[in-house]
């Protein structure tokens, strides 16, 4: 990429008979230009996206304190935050704290989603770079990638049965997709001209992926492992409906069977703010892996 450096200015001689040149314009201050060239949806979300959060609690704590809707349907912010302190001290349905829940919960959905970047990264990168890869796994990804888990579950727990191997499984499919999809769309997206170039600079096959592919395919790839840890979020409670005897999939839905639905918004709201806080921790490794991202 060539830097569009401009010459230091000088000022043009006018040419014999012609008018004299007119007073040079004010410059444009960085400030405007900059923002002149802003792409559109750049810039910080931190405090429209407080404020949003703020309207939503003022008007969950309006519909429960006015009584828009009943308890059984929609229970008040403080009758959850009553089951979040039970739950914290294990005063709740079964008895154990929510720290082993989470932990439980924990432990499966980021087994799985390790277990798929190690073995569904590899085979998006191969299936980007290898036509014969791409036919042998391209029809199996993509027939079981609309499927939702509760389809093939059965299936699942008829080959592992119902200890935590299937629980586990079941996460690592619904992960191992989306990943597999993004690292092969990021290897495809990698332009013909750099991989000449290394190629023509004496790098052999395997230097070529090393060094050009892969880097430029890891933003994809991120993306993708963003995506994927929100699909074992997802499948986390269909896999605990599996004799669980604990995690917060187990949790809300033991608390549905009895219609606790403070606890069940309680579990919602714990699951959701993990899924958050990790999200927001790989656009941060995102940032530092990839900061040439969006500035091109």
């Amino acid at each position: 990429m060539h830097d569009l450096a401009m010459a230091p200015s000088e000022s043009p001689k006018p040419a014999t008979g012609a008018a004299p040149a007119s007073a040079p314009a004010s410059p444009v201050s960085p400030t405007r230009k900059v923002h002149g060239h802003r792409r559109p949806g750049e810039g910080s979300t931190t405090v429209i996206s407080i404020a949003t959060v703020l309207v939503l609690c003022l008007l969950w704590w309006a519909a429960a304190h006015f009584a828009w809707l009943p308890p059984l349907v929609l229970p008040s912010p403080g009758s959850v935050w009553d089951a979040f302190v039970a739950a914290v001290k294990g005063q709740g349905q079964g008895g154990k704290p929510l720290l082993e829940h989470f932990l439980w919960s924990l432990g499966r959905v980021f087994g799985a989603f390790a277990l798929a970047c190690v073995t569904a990264i590899p085979v998006g990168i191969l299936m980007g770079v290898s036509r014969t890869m791409r036919g042998v796994f391209d029809p199996v990804i993509e027939f079981y990638r609309p499927l939702p888990p509760l389809a093939y579950l059965p299936l699942v727990i008829i080959w592992f049965g119902i200890e935590e191997t299937s629980k586990v499984v079941l996460i690592y499919l619904a992960c191992f997709a989306p990943l597999a999809v993004a690292a092969r769309a990021g290897v495809r997206s990698v332009g013909s001209e750099q991989i000449n170039a290394a190629l023509s600079m004496g790098a052999n096959r395997w230097q070529v992926v090393r060094h050009v592919v892969l880097p430029a395919a890891m933003p994809d790839i991120l993306t993708g492992m963003r995506i994927a840890i929100g699909f074992g979020w997802t499948t986390l409670v269909a896999a605990e409906m599996v004799a669980a005897t604990a995690g917060l999939g187990q949790l809300v839905l033991n608390a549905s069977n009895f219609l606790r639905t403070d606890v069940v918004v309680m579990g919602i709201i714990v699951i959701g703010i993990v899924a958050l806080l990790f999200d927001l921790l790989m656009r941060r490794i995102e940032g530092w892996v990839v900061p040439w991202k969006g500035r091109m």
